[in-house]
């Protein structure tokens, strides 16, 4: 496989440009919406598409096309998909739910107490929900189609 262009190595490249067209969707996405692009999103977690699935699954996708379904390659890349993809919509996303109840409290406590506990919010957008995996995973997929060419160099 020649050098890609960002990295010297076409699936990375073909990777980091799945990982950034989810971002920049979430960015742009309010636009469409009447609101103004928000620029924290691109390096924020969590919302659609997942840019995580869009990463490990345009990878696994160009492994494939490289090295084929029976490759120990491509096993390697679809085990790592489906860690990145359950722990995206399970373990982060649930962590996230846990951060929303304890921001509720924590501000319920401080309102009734008067007194200051932490003095910032847990972050609560972690995870994804399977709608926003599933679209993460559709981008990862078409945006390895549309760099075939590139990847098999």
């Amino acid at each position: 496989m020649s050098a890609g262009i960002l990295f010297g190595n076409r699936l990375l490249d073909v990777a980091a440009i799945s990982c950034l067209s989810a971002q920049f969707y979430k960015v742009f996405f309010p636009v469409f919406k009447g609101r103004k692009p928000q620029w924290g999103r691109l390096i924020q977690t969590g919302g659609m598409p997942s840019s995580h699935a869009s990463t490990v699954v345009s990878l696994a996708t160009g492994v494939f096309f490289i090295k084929g379904a029976a490759s120990i390659e491509f096993a390697i890349s679809m085990v790592f998909a489906g860690i990145v993809l359950y722990d995206a919509t399970g373990i982060r996303r649930q962590a996230g739910k846990h951060a929303k109840a304890l921001n509720t409290l924590i501000e319920a406590i401080e309102h009734r107490e008067g007194i200051e506990i932490i003095n910032e919010k847990f972050k609560e957008l972690l995870g994804h929900t399977p709608r926003e995996v599933f679209w993460g995973t559709v981008l990862g997929i078409m945006l390895s189609f549309l760099f075939k060419r590139y990847i098999l160099g």
